[in-house]
């Protein structure tokens, strides 16, 4: 972040100075004041357990230069007025008095400005209904060859985690990778405005949150918004291989590369083969090809790769250069794909932060990848939970993963606490059970796929599995 004071602060932000000079100099913003160090400015936002506000003295004694708050504290801080809170924010009944609103607008406000100071930067954001983490992170690889670049940690995508993102840039930065959600209309425009971004990544329109918008159209549409904000001198870049993505091109005034396998595509994969589910393929593009060999899971992820690639070649990259960051790129988000071998030869797939039907069917695909082809296949587990947000299509969701669980051959498919994935299913109820199970019937050379929806908590059962200490405290909810 840039360096300001804090009556910088306040001016932008709309707020006044309380308890506080004004000169005080802040030069990153934290909103767990756990991680606040000297020059920080803490955000006092609510919780469902517990309110920010209460630990802004502490924040300080810890070094923190100020608090953006929404009501007076024992701080030296800024005090934004209260806000109507807005639809769909991911504070929900935390913020009844609008305090965490009217921070969460301060602090939209603040990178705002922390961006227009930055004429050198380039923003580049990406969304889709699945992929964004993953694809976020290979765009962090293939720019961070390029020149100094910032990209969130996780998934921070939502209306706390994407300004507090914007706000990690700096004189340094050339390129700032955003992923943006979306939980209702105007999500993604409002992200933004934010941070402007000048180039767009559209991956897909699935299924996700399909009981939150309606319909595919309605999702369609809440996902075009990242092309609408694009200016004329902007890149837009689509998925050729979806036609609700491809379609998108109509919606925008930025020049359109297209990324896929389809043969019209400008940035394109040829001769995609897999080596233990991890792809290969030709990257072919209008500067010439080169070779890619992903150390990612999951034949998926070469549409995220393809995306990647478009940006760098955007931004300077060779194809040669691209390439060789996209196969040295490994995981970095945490419960995407997650593989780990453990002593006794059984492999753990831990794709538990979150799922759709469309996720979990190109994670059951990398499952039987890894497990090869016979003879000598190994034998494969998908553990699955509840996908959330289906609305009406749930149930009919839920079977159409069971039967693609049928189709691809997966030895054992095991449905923690949900019927919806049907008879062929071994259900049972509780982690514990799960556990219980696994850990009895677990063989050497066994594959096994964790996968659900967040809220679900699968990823506990790797962890147990793994013998593993989680702690994932600063994690913010994926959408």
């Amino acid at each position: 972040m840039i360096e300001m004071r804090l009556a910088e602060i306040a001016a932008v932000t709309g707020g006044r100075l309380h308890c506080a000079s004004g000169d005080e100099r802040v030069d990153a913003v934290e909103f767990d004041s756990r991680a606040v160090r000297p020059g920080g400015l803490f955000l006092a936002l609510p919780g469902e357990r517990v309110d920010g506000h209460d630990f802004a003295a502490a924040a300080v004694a810890a070094g923190a230069a100020g608090v953006l708050a929404g009501r007076e504290v024992d701080a030296p801080s800024v005090i934004v007025p209260p806000a109507a809170q807005a639809a769909g924010t991911y504070l929900a009944a935390a913020d009844a008095d609008g305090t965490g609103a009217a921070v969460l607008a301060a602090l939209g406000r603040l990178a705002r400005h922390v961006v227009d100071s930055l004429p050198a930067l380039t923003v580049v954001g990406v969304t889709g209904s699945s992929g964004k983490t993953s694809t976020k992170d290979l765009l962090a690889a293939v720019l961070g060859e390029l020149g100094p670049t910032v990209a969130p940690p996780g998934s921070f995508n939502n209306e706390l985690g994407h300004p507090w993102t914007a706000l990690r840039a700096d004189a340094t930065t050339r390129h700032l990778v955003l992923e943006l959600s979306a939980r209702g209309p105007g999500h993604i425009a409002a992200l933004c405005a934010t941070a402007p971004p000048r180039i767009g990544v559209v991956l897909n329109v699935g299924r996700a949150h399909l009981g939150e918008f309606g319909s595919p159209e309605a999702i369609a549409q809440a996902k075009g918004e990242l092309v609408e904000a694009l200016p004329a001198d902007g890149l837009a870049v689509l998925n050729a291989d979806d036609p609700a993505v491809a379609a998108m091109a109509a919606r925008t005034a930025a020049r359109v590369v297209t990324a896929g396998r389809a043969a019209g595509a400008t940035i394109r994969a040829e001769d995609v083969t897999l080596d233990a589910g991890r792809p290969r393929f030709r990257l072919t593009t209008p500067a010439g090809d080169a070779d890619v060999a992903l150390r990612l899971v999951g034949a998926h992820h070469v549409g995220n790769a393809l995306a990647a690639a478009a940006v760098g070649l955007e931004l300077g990259g060779t194809p040669s250069q691209v390439a060789a960051a996209l196969s040295a790129a490994t995981p970095v988000s945490r419960w995407r794909m997650e593989v780990t071998e453990r002593a006794d030869g059984v492999t753990i797939v831990n794709d538990a932060y979150n799922a759709n039907p469309e996720s979990m069917r190109a994670a059951l695909h990398a499952l039987v990848g890894i497990a090869g082809s016979p003879p000598g296949r190994r034998r494969t587990w998908a553990v699955l939970g509840r996908m959330a947000e289906l609305g009406e299509q749930a149930a009919a969701a839920h079977a159409e993963v069971a039967a693609t669980a049928r189709e691809l051959g997966v030895d054992r498919l095991v449905a923690v606490d949900h019927p919806e994935y049907g008879p062929t299913a071994e259900h049972v109820t509780g982690l514990d059970a799960a556990l219980e199970l696994l850990r009895t019937e677990l063989r050497p050379g066994d594959v096994m796929l964790v996968k659900a929806s967040r809220a679900v908590g699968l990823d506990r059962i790797a962890t147990a599995l793994l013998n593993t200490h989680d702690d994932s405290s600063t994690e913010l909810v994926s959408r």
